[in-house]
Parts: structure tokens; C-alpha cells; sequence
């Protein structure tokens, strides 16, 4: 196995982890906020990532390297995370999943507007199937869209340039630094504002109402969903390029719309099958 297909292969299993998270936002999200919810997400992600990178000596950002990390932290951990919230409040799991798996395309084209990739024939080609693979599998399904979803998927969008951006612009002070140390950097910046802002807008209250299925829901998202999901993403943008990484989003509408349809009733044709199956084709033409 090539450097390459381990790097997607992370991508893959970090996206698969993404779409349950994306499920578990939609059922919690209501309970509490955006902010608040980035919180128990990204600072329980840092304080499981940090003692991990003391102990293993991680390799740590050097001079202004420092300001680029903690800059992509507040983009990422920050702006992403309080848009992809906000944006499960509007619309179901599934439409937010399959606005996000947009990000391939978008994140060609910055990295291509760049100069950081190239585009490429058969990179285009995997792009386009895999989305459309998406669409077939969700599209025909998601005709009753609850009222004001088309403001849900206009913030997923918003989410989806600034992960795009992330992308492309992390991988130079990964390789400086190592995945471990520029992601817990990054996190912890990036959940030291949410924290801020949380206790501004006395956030934490909310808390006291939740239910030990919000409570299972949150743990996910801090634990599998912060720490696990986005160690493996890091990992994979080291390894392969953006636009390899990015296709893999592709895989997390499929996971997203499950978790949907099994905790919230949010309903999904049996085209998934098939379209989970161009998803699976367009990752694989897009990367050997």
C-alpha cells in the first residue's frame, strides 16, 4: 500500500466518523448552541489530543509557524464549526451531509486557484462521480425538506469554503511540525475562543437539561467525532493531496442519512445502496 491509499484510506474512515458526528449534531443541536456545542466537541477533543502529544514528544510548531496553526485552528475549529452547527439547525442530517460533499469540488478549485494542485482528468472525473453518486443516492429522497432548510444549506456551504481552505493551506506546517501537535495546537485555539464566546452568551446553562441521550451524543462528538475523526484527517492530508483527502467527504452523506433515519426518523430512499456504490467508484478513480 502506497503512501497515498494510506492517506485515503484515513481520509475514509475520518469521513465515515464525520457523517455519524454530522447525525448526532442534527439530534442534539436544538438542546443546546453552536457555540456551546463546539465547545464540549473541540475542548473535549484537546484535552484527550494534548496529553497524547506531550507524551509522545510530538514535533511542535516553530516561530511563526505558530501564527498559521492557530490561525487555521480559529478556521477550521472555529468558523467551520460554529457554520456546521448552525447549519444542522435549519435542515435534517442527510441535506447538510450532501451540501458538505461539495467540498471536493471546492477545494480542487482553491487548491488549483492556489497554485498548491493541479487539476487533473481523471481527478475531475472521480470529483464528479462520487458527487453524483451522492446526489442519486439522496436526492430523490429528500423532496419533503423541513421550512427554511435552503438557510441551513447556504451556512453548510460557508462551512464547507472554510474547510476547503484548511485543506489546502495546512499541509506545509503539518510536514513542519507532525500531524499530532498541529492539529491539538490548532484545536485548542480555535476552542478557547468557543469557550469565550460560550460564557458570553452563558451557554453552559443549557446543560443543566440535557438528557443522557444528549449526553451520548456529546461524548461521540468530543471523543470519536473530535479527537478520532479529525487526528485521521490530518494524518491523510500528510499522506495524499487535498483533493484526494476531500473526496472522501463524499462518504458522508451515506453514514450522515443513517444516523438520521435510525435517531430521528428522517427518512431516505433505497438508492442509497447504489449511490453509495458511485461514491465508492469515484474515490477510487480519483485516486489510483
Amino acid at each position: 500500500m502506497t503512501r497515498d491509499h494510506v492517506g485515503v484510506l484515513a481520509a475514509i474512515t475520518s469521513s465515515a466518523i464525520g457523517g455519524i458526528a454530522g447525525g448526532a449534531t442534527r439530534f442534539v443541536i436544538h438542546a443546546t448552541d453552536p457555540v456551546t456545542l463546539g465547545v464540549f466537541r473541540f475542548g473535549t477533543g484537546f484535552l484527550i489530543l494534548l496529553p497524547i502529544a506531550l507524551i509522545m514528544k510530538s514535533r511542535w510548531p516553530r516561530g511563526r509557524d505558530w501564527i498559521a496553526v492557530v490561525l487555521l485552528g480559529v478556521l477550521f475549529f472555529f468558523a467551520f464549526s460554529v457554520l456546521f452547527n448552525l447549519a444542522y439547525s435549519f435542515t435534517t442530517a442527510a441535506r447538510g451531509a450532501l451540501t458538505l460533499s461539495t467540498m471536493p469540488l471546492t477545494t480542487m478549485l482553491v487548491g488549483a486557484a492556489l497554485g498548491v494542485e493541479k487539476i487533473t482528468a481523471r481527478k475531475t472525473a472521480g470529483v464528479l462521480v462520487a458527487v453524483a453518486g451522492v446526489f442519486f443516492a439522496l436526492g430523490l429522497g429528500l423532496a419533503n425538506a423541513p421550512a427554511g432548510a435552503w438557510r441551513g444549506e447556504l451556512l453548510m456551504l460557508a462551512a464547507t469554503m472554510c474547510m476547503s481552505l484548511y485543506n489546502v493551506w495546512s499541509r506545509p506546517f503539518i510536514t513542519r511540525s507532525d500531524p499530532l501537535a498541529f492539529l491539538t495546537a490548532g484545536m485548542g485555539a480555535a476552542a478557547l475562543g468557543l469557550l469565550a464566546w460560550a460564557l458570553v452568551i452563558h451557554g453552559f446553562e443549557a446543560a443543566a437539561q440535557f438528557g443522557p441521550s444528549q449526553w451520548l451524543a456529546i461524548a461521540y462528538l468530543g471523543v470519536i467525532g473530535s479527537a478520532g475523526a479529525f487526528i485521521l484527517w490530518v494524518f491523510a492530508l500528510s499522506r495524499t493531496s487535498p483533493t484526494r483527502t476531500a473526496i472522501t467527504i463524499t462518504v458522508n452523506p451515506v453514514f450522515a442519512s443513517i444516523v438520521g433515519a435510525l435517531a430521528i426518523g428522517e427518512g431516505i430512499g433505497l438508492n442509497l445502496i447504489a449511490g453509495l456504490a458511485a461514491v465508492v467508484a469515484g474515490i477510487w478513480i480519483a485516486t489510483t
